[in-house]
């Protein structure tokens, strides 16, 4: 039989790269608003709507409704976007959304993982030191809302006609980095929180089974901002939640060069939280200096960096009627880690260069000029940008509503490849 262009033969599925054509760009859709999301991703479908059609989903035809008339009324050119109700969607689509595949033979297939909320049942396991009644009671009381969202997935495969191939692992589309010839990275941290119980032996089976890579690399951790669970002491006084995803440190930028965010020697002493990444992305550099790609050859790797850290005062409350819109209510934090009410906190939000889309012609990536990061800092970002995607415009785009909430633009979205 003939091989496909990943090495696989015609009928095998797999998970191209995201630079490779795309046949839509999806995008969830936020029904509370007070997130401020919606500026962003307006300016993202005005950006992507003349490079590739976009698909947006909706948890119902009402917020359906609702969302074609604000687009409309932001002068959103709606030709080229295809409004679709997709129940029990949610706002950040790459996760608990479908992650495309394709083979050899023009068929679409979708990699269905299972999903319990960013490990909520281990959020609430530590939050709790492990207490089994609270475990229990906060679990169960999320579990209608777990497994609506859960089928989003599958929801979308059937929508677009797509093969399901399905598997017991739990795992968010955040942390799978694919080159499209058959190599992987992964953020350890997050996918150990997310299946306790499961083996990296078998997890990694899996991965190479649903996904079609032969490859997988492992890095232990992701950026101190962007840890596992809301909210978390990062360490001191700086707070921070997130789910350790791979598309906010690591990302292939052709199937043999990797771009991995990065700490300079001269600012990692700056505050204690560049220390942090600092000695993580060190880690993470050493790991990949020392990998190899699915046919065995070093990886060129080129080091993009990290925004200035912009962290904001807060405080942490006991009565949410008295907080402020970027304050913390204690009870968000593990017990073992949540400050007193009163205590004044630096919440540091997971803002990073790395999580930007590609996709046909086209690069967006998150700006921080205007947040107070350095602009010369930035203009070495686009740089990067332009050498690494020749032929495509690079649009950078404020979403820091987004990074609050511990994502960003890759987040936000999902791309749909092209059928072969």
């Amino acid at each position: 039989m003939l091989l496909a262009a990943c090495g696989q033969k015609e009928d095998k599925f797999y998970m191209p790269a995201e630079w490779e054509p795309h046949e839509a760009v999806w995008l969830g859709w936020e029904a509370d608003s007070s997130g401020g999301f919606y500026d962003a991703v307006v300016e993202m479908v005005k950006a992507l709507t003349p490079h590739v059609t976009i698909k947006f989903a909706f948890d119902s035809d009402s917020l359906r409704q609702t969302a074609t008339s604000y687009l409309l009324q932001q002068q959103v050119d709606t030709a080229n976007i295809r409004f679709l109700v997709i129940p029990g969607d949610r706002y950040w689509i790459r996760d608990h959304g479908a992650t495309f595949l394709v083979n050899g033979k023009g068929e679409l297939g979708v990699a269905d993982f299972g999903w319990n909320l960013y490990g909520r049942p281990e959020y609430y396991a530590e939050k709790f030191n492990r207490n089994a009644d609270s475990v229990h009671k906060y679990v169960s009381q999320l579990l209608p809302y777990m497994k609506s969202s859960g089928v989003v997935d599958s929801l979308m495969a059937i929508a677009e006609n797509a093969t399901i191939l399905k598997t017991d692992v739990v795992h968010e589309g955040g942390n799978i980095e694919v080159n499209g010839k058959g190599t992987l990275i992964v953020c350890e941290s997050a996918v150990v929180n997310r299946n306790p119980t499961l083996t990296k032996t078998h997890i990694e089976s899996e991965f190479k089974r649903v996904l079609g890579v032969t490859n997988v690399i492992w890095l232990k951790r992701g950026l101190a901002e962007d840890p596992n669970g809301f909210f978390r002491r990062i360490t001191g006084p700086y707070v921070g939640g997130g789910v350790q995803h791979s598309d906010e440190f690591v990302r292939f930028s052709t199937p043999n060069t990797i771009l991995l965010a990065w700490v300079d020697e001269a600012e990692k002493d700056l505050n204690p939280v560049n220390r942090l990444n600092y000695e993580s992305l060190s880690e993470s550099y050493e790991i990949l200096k020392n990998a190899t790609d699915q046919d065995g050859k070093p990886f060129t790797i080129i080091k993009v960096p990290m925004p200035d850290m912009l962290p904001k005062q807060v405080l942490a409350v006991d009565d949410y009627a008295s907080m402020g819109f970027y304050d913390i209510h204690v009870n968000m934090f593990y017990l073992s880690e949540a400050p007193a009410p009163g205590d004044t906190l630096l919440r540091v939000p997971a803002s990073s260069y790395m999580n930007y889309l590609v996709t046909n012609g086209l690069v967006l990536v998150s700006s921080y000029i205007n947040e107070g990061s350095s602009p010369e800092k930035e203009n070495r970002v686009r740089q990067i940008f332009e050498e690494q995607f020749p032929g495509r415009k690079v649009v950078f785009i404020e979403a820091m509503p987004q990074n609050w909430e511990g994502g960003g633009i890759h987040c936000s979205t999902q791309q749909q490849p092209m059928r072969r």
